[in-house]
């Protein structure tokens, strides 16, 4: 034979046109909250004033109220908010004037009728500023065209990388190595069209058009088209070597869950799988790709030297010597560093994205 039920603890508080309910219990688990006829019914297992068991309530209240309960769930307690079908202040909260033993007033909210007027009205007014202040603001006539420019622009960036990304992969499973050698020869020209659109991205960020830090698109798309036209593009004994696979490999995976990821979300749309791959994937990519990069800068040093193309040497009329291989050895420092940067900045946005949040039901 069943035992009698376990109540918790269960305090509460009113506005006009709410009220609060405070259950204490921790770690709750399965949470069964509903309201019929005008009676909350709770159900819900964690851990109590009895230890770890299900615990259970009814209330009846006073007057009639919604039958949407919002109940939000924390690791010490759970809390339900339940709107009044008529703003005014009640003088309790059950129906039967005996209070029930397991509830009492939440004196962290409680207030009375006329500290909850005065409470009501500056939130009125506080509205009220708000709407004047929104009102002030000048319409921007250019949004719809700003928003079709971007999805535009990630969409045309997102199928340019998937051509790259999808012929890699083919070619990859047909020629097997052999297809690391003639990268550049079959890729390159979808590469340099790509990376040489994103400069848009600075300007993007420059003039306020999306809400992107400016350096980490400047660090990325300098280093980026250095490399592709500096490293590449000027010496044809580094454009067969294998390095130019895994370096073009590697931004096209990248840029496969960016843009879509872009495109989205300026038509205010979120896919959680894709969010998650967004500000996931780079974490092993960036490095093993900035690490691709150093090593294709470091075999381009010794066809520098030996070239001395891009060096100035004197007599000249500057009166100075500039060494090209010295500066990419400079170079792979500030590469590591920006590397650094970048993923400091994505590391927070992805505890911004995918952090914990806690957790809600109606």
């Amino acid at each position: 034979m069943a035992g009698p039920s376990l109540r918790p603890h269960v305090h509460w508080a009113q506005r006009h046109r709410e009220l609060y309910l405070r259950v204490e219990l921790s770690d709750v688990r399965n949470p069964d909250i509903a309201i019929a006829d005008n009676v909350l019914h709770f159900r819900a297992q964690g851990h109590g004033a009895k230890g770890d068991n299900i615990y259970e309530f009814q209330i009846e209240f006073l007057e009639p109220v919604e039958p949407k309960p919002v109940c939000r769930v924390t690791q010490r307690q759970l809390n339900i908010t339940v709107q009044k079908k008529e703003s005014n202040w009640w003088e309790r909260l059950t129906k039967q004037e005996k209070r029930p033993l397991f509830l009492a007033p939440d004196f962290d909210r409680w207030l009375d009728e006329s500290d909850a007027e005065m409470e009501l009205k500056e939130k009125e007014e506080e509205k009220i500023n708000k709407m004047k202040i929104e009102s002030r603001v000048p319409k921007d006539p250019f949004k719809h065209l700003k928003k079709g420019y971007l999805v535009m622009y990630n969409l045309v960036q997102f199928l340019g990388f998937s051509w790259i990304f999808v012929n890699m992969t083919v070619r990859l499973f047909i020629l097997g190595k052999d297809s690391f050698y003639d990268t550049y020869h079959t890729i390159a020209d979808m590469m340099y069209f790509c990376e040489t659109l994103a400069f848009m991205e600075i300007i993007n960020s420059f003039i306020g058009l999306v809400r992107s830090p400016l350096m980490p698109a400047v660090l990325q798309v300098f280093g980026r088209n250095l490399f592709l036209f500096v490293i590449l593009g000027s010496l044809e004994e580094m454009q067969s070597k294998p390095v130019v696979f895994f370096v073009f490999y590697f931004w096209s995976i990248i840029e496969l869950f960016r843009y879509p990821y872009y495109m989205l979300s300026c038509i205010g749309i979120e896919w959680k799988p894709l969010t998650w791959l967004r500000y996931t994937v780079w974490m092993p990519l960036y490095p093993i790709g900035a690490l691709a990069e150093a090593v294709g800068i470091v075999q381009s040093i010794p066809i520098f030297s030996e070239t001395g193309k891009y060096s100035l040497a004197l007599p000249n009329s500057l009166n100075v010597t500039i060494y090209f291989p010295v500066l990419l050895q400079i170079y792979l420092i500030v590469l590591f560093l920006g590397l650094f940067l970048n993923y400091r900045h994505l590391y927070k946005q992805r505890k911004q994205h995918l952090g914990p949040k806690k957790r809600k039901m109606k």
